[in-house]
């Protein structure tokens, strides 16, 4: 965040055996779409895209409108349109929009609209290849809220991930990383501290190419003011994500589900469904 929430670290994978390789890279559009549902008091970071643009973006059109509780329950549909390369087996870039609609407290949903765009990088900074040493994936991602306005948000997201195959094919292994994730606010009266995510987690791969992830972690968010609402807390709390995802023979991704729930500290929650559309598929 997913940042989301984002491609990346938990985007595509590398083709083990060279079979079948192309000179052109990969070309695809990742398409993503994501219900989640927070509750009231709070912003969601998580392991995906950082809600909290559907919230300021809210917050911005009910300007001088009177919310005595502090932020409301959220809910909120979202389309994620990032266009990705994968340059080679080790770096992808991508880059594109977001959409949503949101439902703020019990206001209706409101109408479909661009939100947000993103920029970003995947590359393994180091492979294991049948090593000792684990792979080591950086992304970055920066993302900017639209339109521009008082309450613009601009996000950085940088995520380190260490995956330690434990057989020749890499079907099955270890994960552990940490997730860094800050936002700046174009409003001096807004301000929102750092959100940072450690976690472990692994990974399974069948023979007939389902894979299933499991990440497990501890999220820490340092607290946030926004406008006159009652300030959000700080917070230490787990996070759970859970992918499940239809790979081909060489490791691309062809659909993909995720769950994630996020305590902040009540639970909060997020359902992605991943179906890349492929230009060239290697």
């Amino acid at each position: 965040m997913a940042m989301c929430p984002t491609a990346g670290a938990f985007g595509a994978d590398p083709d083990e055996d060279g079979a079948g390789k192309s000179s052109f890279p990969n070309l695809y559009l990742d398409l993503r779409t994501s219900y989640s549902q927070v509750p009231a008091g709070t912003l969601a970071f998580g392991f995906g895209r950082p809600i909290l643009f559907n919230a300021l973006q809210t917050l911005a059109t009910t300007s001088g409108v009177a919310l005595p509780t502090g932020l409301p329950a959220t809910k909120t549909l979202n389309v994620d349109f990032p266009f990705t390369v994968d340059v080679t087996d080790a770096v992808s870039l991508y880059g594109g929009v977001s959409g949503s609609s949101t439902e703020f407290g019990s206001s209706g949903w409101s109408s479909f609209q661009v939100t947000s765009w993103n920029i970003g990088f995947q590359a393994d900074l180091y492979q294991q290849n049948g090593g000792i040493f684990p792979t080591v994936t950086l992304q970055s991602t920066l993302t900017q809220s639209i339109p521009n306005g008082p309450l613009t948000t601009t996000s950085f997201n940088n995520i380190i991930e260490f995956d330690y195959a434990l057989d020749e094919d890499e079907t099955r292994g270890l994960l552990a990383g940490a997730q860094f994730t800050h936002a700046n606010v174009g409003s001096p009266l807004v301000r929102i501290n750092p959100n940072t995510i450690g976690y472990v987690g692994g990974y399974y791969q069948w023979p007939n190419n389902w894979k299933f992830t499991g990440r497990v972690g501890v999220q820490s968010f340092e607290g946030a003011q926004l406008l006159n609402l009652t300030p959000i807390r700080p917070f230490t709390q787990p996070v759970v994500r859970l992918d499940l995802d239809r790979m081909d023979d060489n490791d691309n991704r062809l659909f993909g589900v995720t769950a994630e729930i996020m305590w902040l500290p009540k639970p909060a929650y997020q359902l992605t469904v991943r179906t890349p559309l492929y230009a060239v598929r290697n």
